[in-house]
């Protein structure tokens, strides 16, 4: 597999897990920090923009996910894979700790 395919394999782990927090915050009514808050990623969005916002990275994810080629029998894209998903989530946890509660 080629470099390129790795970097979308890193990236759909990262998509993927953004997914999460969204989509749960959005589809229980909670306001949560979106790219479209004011202040950008600390400022509270709707629960309806976390639903949006969710469904856009599973969509990204998604084909990330098919253009990197992830499969059980390429462990070194699995590994990648997985990678992304860590980061991703690890910053956020750090991230979002002083969230405005607004």
């Amino acid at each position: 597999m080629h470099w390129p395919n790795y970097i979308a394999c890193f990236f759909a782990g990262a998509f993927l897990a953004n997914v999460v927090p969204h989509f749960v915050h959005g589809i229980s009514g909670d306001r949560f920090p979106t790219p479209f808050a004011k202040p950008p990623g600390k400022g509270l969005s709707s629960p309806l923009v976390n639903v949006v916002w969710a469904l856009f990275n599973l969509a990204v994810g998604y084909v990330l996910f098919w253009a990197g080629k992830v499969s059980s029998e390429d462990v070194p894209a699995l590994i990648v894979f997985f990678a992304g998903i860590a980061v991703i989530s690890t910053l956020s946890s750090v991230r979002f700790a002083n969230k405005d509660p607004r």
